[in-house]
């Protein structure tokens, strides 16, 4: 039976999962080439350019993490049949990043991060 890990790489690549705030705002710099910036970040999920000819990358991002923890209790199970309690946790998570590029190089760069 696989482990809740193995499911977890079964359900997209690691690089989406791991897009964060923090590689954003450590690995993102002015300057960068568009290639870099791909191979920090992946594809982008909106390529759009303006009639000045600047490029507009945006990353969106969504995540929704569920924990469920379940438990049996113990001496009543035995008496009157098996009885189970548990609870169950849901978060969302956002993050949008814009990146402007001028002549193939970040211009600059904006993101926006949110959880609920």
């Amino acid at each position: 039976m696989p482990s809740a890990a193995e499911h977890s790489k079964a359900l997209q690549s690691s690089t989406e999962r791991e897009t964060t705030v923090g590689l954003v705002q450590k690995e993102i710099t002015k300057g960068m080439s568009q290639a870099e910036v791909a191979s920090v970040l992946g594809s982008p999920n909106i390529v759009s350019k303006d009639k000045n000819g600047l490029e507009t990358w945006i990353y969106d991002k969504i995540a929704t993490e569920v924990s469920y923890s379940a438990s049996k209790e113990g001496l009543a199970s035995i008496l009157i049949g098996p009885r189970a309690s548990g609870a169950i946790s849901q978060t969302q998570k956002t993050l949008t990043v814009i990146i402007k590029f001028k002549d193939n190089a970040v211009e600059e760069f904006s993101y926006h991060s949110s959880k609920f």
